[in-house]
C-alpha cells in the first residue's frame, strides 16, 4: 500500500478561513500538498482526477482571496471540485468519494455550505453565478459570485446566453475561464481554435512580467500605463475582444499554475471590480502527476490506481460492455450502408463512437458540449437523406429535449437515438442516472422506443434502427458489462412493436422492458422453488406496445407485473393505459408496475442503487408473492411443506 503523503501545512487547514493566515509562499507549498492529497485520495476511490489536478493552484488562490461560503464559488460540472472539497471541511471524508453514503463526486448543496450550487452537467455555472449576483443586488444573500468554467464547457450555447445576459445587466460578477485545451475529449470547433489563438504566438512568455506590472498599477483605477500594457498584450494575442463585446472586462491569459500571478490578480479584481469580469486562466489538465499528464484524456476519469505507476486496478471482464457492443454493431452496419453517420456531443469515448470515427472519419461528428445542436444537426442530416445515429447519454439527452420534440418528432424525421447509460449508473449519482428517457420519448407521437434486454438484443436493435426510415427511433442500454449471452454474427431487424416470450408459466406474468430481465429470471428460479411459475416476456418496445402480447398475458393470467429501469410515467404507465382502454381492469386483473422510486437515488454501486430502488431479484420475488396474496410467512411454510 502506498504511503500517505506528508502534508504539514494542509494538516493545519480545516476550512478556507485558515488560509488567510498563510503567506504567499506557504500558499504555494499548500498547493503542492493539496495536489499530493488529491492524487492519494483518488488512487483509493477512483473518480475524476485530471480536472482537479489542473485547478489546484486556482482552488487555493480562490479560497485564499475570496470569503467562502459568503462568496459563492461555483465549479462548472464539478469534475474539478475534489481539491475544493478537501479545503472546505471534507478532507476526513475525501476517501469516501463516490461511495455509498460518502461524498458526492460533484458539488452538492446538501453536502456543504461551501457548495453553493450543485452540478453534474456542464455550462451552467455562469447562469447560476449571475443568479446569485442579481439576488445580492435585490437584497438576497450577500457576497461575490465566482463561476469557474472550462474551455470545453464554453462550447455550449447556454454559457453564451449567460455571458450575454450578464454583460447586459452589468453587475459585479467574476467568470474564470479555465482553459486547459482539453475537455473530456479534445475540444472541437471554432471556440477552441479562438481560445488557442489567445495564447499562441509568443505573448504568453512575456505575460508574467507585464501582468505583475499591471497589477501594481490597477488599484489606481486603470492608469494609462496599465491600460496600454493590457491592450498591447491583447492585441498581440487576438485578445478578449469577443468577451468585451459581450460587456465583460477581459483579463488574461494568465498562467493558472503560477501563484505569483494568480494571488495579486485575484486580490486586485476583488478590490476593484464594479462590473462583470472574465479572467482567462491557462492550466494543464492532470498537472503534477506524470501518468495523468501523459494519458490521452489527462486522467479525466479513472478507477482505483497505484500512485507510483498510475496503473489502474480493473476487474476482469467476462462479457463485453454494452457500449463496446453498440460500437461494433454500428461499425458493422456502417460498413454496409454509407449513409449511416454518427454524432456525439463531446463524448466519443464514452459513447463508443471513437472506434466508429477511426473506421469512418468523414461520417462521425463530435459537435462539442452542445446537445441541443447535436439533435437538430441530426434532424437536418436525416432531412438531407442520411441515416444519423445520435449517440448521447440518457442524462445528457434531457438537455436537447425541445429539439427532440420540435425538430425531430413533429417533423417525423428518422433520427436514430442511441441512448447509453440508461437506468442507474453508480458512482456519478443522480445527475447522471438515465431515469427519464422512456417517459419523455414514449409520449411523443410517431416515436419508436426500444430497450435491450441483453447485449445480443442490442445488436438487433442497432440493425432495427438502421433499417427504420419512417420516423424517429430510440434504443436504450445501460452502463457496464453485458450478461455473457451468445452473440449473433449480425444484427437482425426486429418487427416493430413486437415483444418475445421468454418462459411460459401460469398465475402471474412478468413483462420486462430492458435489462432487468436477468433479475426477473433469477426471481423466477426462486419462485419456482416455492411452487410458483411465472410467465416471463420481454417487451422490447415501449412504443409501439405489443398489444397482442400484453392483452394475451392479461387474459391468461390472474396478475400482470411490468418492470423497467425508468421513472414512473414510462413503459408501465403505457401498459396500464392500454389495459384501461381495453376494459381489462373491469374484469379483475391484478396489475403492478415496478419502476424507479419517485426520488433521486444517491450515488453508490449500481446493484446497491437498485436495491434502494427495490428492483432486484429479491424485490421482484416479493412483488409476485404480494400480488398473489401470499405473504412471506406463508411462502416459507410452503417451502417446508
Amino acid at each position: 500500500m502506498t504511503e500517505r503523503p506528508k502534508t504539514p501545512l494542509l494538516d493545519r487547514v480545516s476550512l478556507p478561513s485558515d488560509l488567510k493566515s498563510l503567506s504567499d509562499d506557504q500558499l504555494e507549498q499548500l498547493a503542492d500538498e493539496l495536489r499530493s492529497e488529491t492524487i492519494s485520495a483518488v488512487s483509493v476511490t477512483g473518480g475524476h482526477l485530471g480536472a482537479g489536478l489542473g485547478v489546484v493552484e486556482l482552488t487555493v488562490a480562490l479560497h485564499a482571496v475570496f470569503d467562502a461560503p459568503r462568496d459563492k464559488i461555483i465549479w462548472d460540472v464539478g469534475h474539478q471540485c475534489y481539491p475544493h472539497k478537501i479545503l472546505t471541511g471534507r478532507r476526513d471524508r475525501i476517501r469516501t468519494l463516490r461511495m455509498g453514503g460518502g461524498l458526492a463526486g460533484f458539488t452538492k448543496r446538501a453536502e456543504s455550505p461551501y457548495d453553493p450550487f450543485g452540478a453534474g452537467h456542464s455550462s451552467t455555472s455562469i447562469s447560476a453565478a449571475l443568479g446569485f449576483a442579481m439576488a445580492r443586488e435585490l437584497g438576497g444573500d450577500p457576497g461575490d459570485a465566482v463561476a469557474v468554467i472550462g474551455d470545453g464547457a464554453m462550447s455550449a450555447g447556454m454559457a453564451y446566453e449567460a455571458l450575454n445576459n450578464a454583460g447586459h445587466e452589468g453587475k459585479r460578477l467574476f467568470v474564470i475561464l479555465n482553459d486547459n485545451e482539453m475537455s473530456i475529449a479534445p475540444p472541437v470547433g471554432a471556440m477552441s481554435a479562438y481560445l488557442t489563438r489567445l495564447y499562441a504566438g509568443g505573448p504568453f512568455q512575456e505575460l508574467k512580467a507585464v501582468a505583475k506590472g499591471a497589477v501594481g498599477m490597477l488599484p489606481e483605477a486603470l492608469q494609462e500605463g496599465a491600460r496600454r500594457a493590457r491592450d498591447m498584450l491583447k492585441g498581440m494575442a487576438v485578445g478578449g475582444t469577443m468577451f468585451e463585446e459581450l460587456g465583460f472586462s477581459y483579463i488574461g491569459p494568465v498562467d493558472g499554475h503560477d501563484m505569483a500571478q494568480l494571488l495579486p490578480l485575484l486580490r486586485t479584481v476583488r478590490a476593484r471590480a464594479d462590473g462583470p469580469v472574465l479572467i482567462h486562466v491557462v492550466t494543464k489538465k492532470g498537472k503534477g502527476y506524470a501518468p495523468a499528464e501523459s494519458a490521452a484524456d489527462r486522467g479525466h476519469a479513472t478507477g482505483k490506481f497505484d500512485m507510483v505507476t498510475g496503473v489502474q486496478a480493473k476487474a476482469k471482464s467476462n462479457a463485453p460492455s454494452y457500449t463496446s457492443v453498440f460500437a461494433k454493431a454500428l461499425i458493422d452496419e456502417g460498413g454496409r450502408d454509407d449513409r449511416i453517420l454518427a454524432v456525439t456531443a463531446a463524448m466519443p469515448d464514452g459513447t463508443g463512437l471513437k472506434q466508429f470515427a477511426q473506421r469512418f472519419p468523414r461520417r462521425c461528428f463530435d459537435v462539442g458540449i452542445a446537445e441541443q445542436h447535436a439533435v437538430t444537426f441530426c434532424a437536418g442530416l436525416a432531412a438531407g437523406g442520411m441515416k444519423p445515429f445520435c449517440a448521447i447519454y440518457s442524462t445528457f439527452l434531457q438537455r436537447g429535449y425541445d429539439q427532440v420534440v420540435h425538430d425531430v418528432a413533429v417533423q417525423g424525421l428518422p433520427v436514430r437515438f442511441a441512448i447509453d447509460r440508461a437506468g442507474l449508473v453508480g458512482q456519478d449519482g443522480p445527475t447522471h442516472s438515465g431515469a427519464y428517457d422512456i417517459a419523455f420519448l414514449a409520449n411523443l407521437p410517431g416515436f419508436v422506443v426500444m430497450a435491450a434486454a441483453d447485449e445480443a438484443e442490442l445488436v438487433h436493435m442497432v440493425a432495427t434502427a438502421a433499417a427504420h426510415d419512417s420516423g424517429p427511433i430510440a434504443f436504450r442500454f445501460p452502463r457496464g458489462e453485458g450478461t455473457g449471452v451468445e452473440m449473433p454474427e449480425r444484427g437482425q431487424v426486429l418487427p416493430i412493436g413486437k415483444g418475445r416470450m421468454i418462459a411460459e408459466g401460469k398465475g402471474v406474468a412478468i413483462l420486462s422492458f430492458g435489462t432487468r430481465l436477468s433479475e426477473v429470471m433469477t426471481a423466477r428460479e426462486a419462485l419456482m422453488a416455492r411452487g410458483i411459475t411465472p410467465t416471463v416476456a420481454d417487451a422490447r418496445f415501449a412504443k409501439p406496445l405489443d398489444r397482442d402480447l400484453i392483452l394475451s398475458l392479461a387474459r391468461d393470467h390472474d396478475a400482470l407485473i411490468t418492470i423497467e429501469e425508468g421513472a414512473v410515467g414510462g413503459f408501465g404507465s403505457h401498459v396500464a393505459q392500454l389495459l384501461a382502454d381495453e376494459g381489462v381492469f373491469d374484469h379483475g386483473l391484478r396489475f403492478r408496475s415496478m419502476v424507479l422510486p419517485d426520488a433521486f437515488v444517491d450515488h453508490d454501486a449500481p446493484r446497491a442503487m437498485y436495491d434502494t430502488s427495490a428492483l432486484n431479484a429479491q424485490h421482484i420475488e416479493e412483488k409476485v408473492l404480494s400480488v398473489l396474496g401470499i405473504d412471506d410467512l406463508q411462502a416459507r411454510r410452503g417451502d417446508r411443506a
